[in-house]
């Protein structure tokens, strides 16, 4: 997390837990990426808990340039595409399934721009007031278009399904981001990423709930 190693590297032992939990709770193949989600969040907060030790350290660089990637990765071009597919990969309703489409191209767009600034921008971590600050000298007017696009693709997909208890799930990311956005904007990557990544172990619940139902 954006406050110290020893909260990214706790986060990731929840996540690591609750992941092989939802795992096991997955029952059918549509759910199996939506159930992997905090496990792949476990990786992204344990990458960023050895970004924390090795700009504490200043050593290991290659392990920091390799965390790093897998942090960025993770972050800012897997979710855009990760979580559209999975929720229509879920998702009951046909017409839904098909609008869901859309999502996953605008992930697509966002993801691609990423790898663009990723190739093209300096992205080297620092600590600034106990956080981990991203990025370099991104182009802002152009970052502020994508990162709406990427909300688009990360939460409106959550609030349009009709699986049960998915809303709640969006409800709770999109807060998480508003708060980040209020109170640690500089640091909103490091941050946001962290309480979305808490905020995973819903699926737990959302797929025991999609199950109960299945059997009613």
């Amino acid at each position: 997390m954006c406050f110290s190693a020893g909260a990214s590297f706790a986060g990731a032992a929840i996540l690591t837990a609750t992941g092989i939990a939802t795992i096991r709770v997955a029952e059918k193949p549509s759910q199996k990426l939506f159930a992997s989600i905090p496990l792949l969040f476990a990786m992204q907060q344990a990458s960023e808990g050895i970004i924390w030790l090795t700009l504490k350290s200043g050593e290991h660089g290659h392990l920091q340039f390799v965390a790093l990637i897998i942090y960025l990765v993770m972050a800012l071009i897997a979710w855009p595409l990760i979580i559209p597919v999975s929720v229509r990969m879920m998702e009951p309703d046909i017409k839904k399934k098909k609008f869901l489409i859309a999502f996953l191209a605008a992930g697509s767009v966002v993801a691609l721009f990423y790898i663009y600034c990723m190739f093209t921008f300096d992205t080297t971590p620092r600590i600034e007031n106990h956080h981990i600050k991203y990025g370099g000298e991104l182009p802002k007017s152009i970052m502020l278009t994508a990162f709406f696009i990427y909300l688009t693709a990360t939460i409106v997909p959550l609030f349009i399904s009709n699986v049960r208890r998915m809303k709640v799930m969006a409800i709770l990311i999109f807060l998480s981001l508003v708060v980040s956005g209020i109170f640690y904007k500089e640091y909103l990557t490091s941050v946001w990423c962290f309480f979305a990544a808490l905020i995973s172990v819903v699926i737990l619940w959302i797929l025991k709930e999609e199950n109960r139902k299945a059997i009613e």
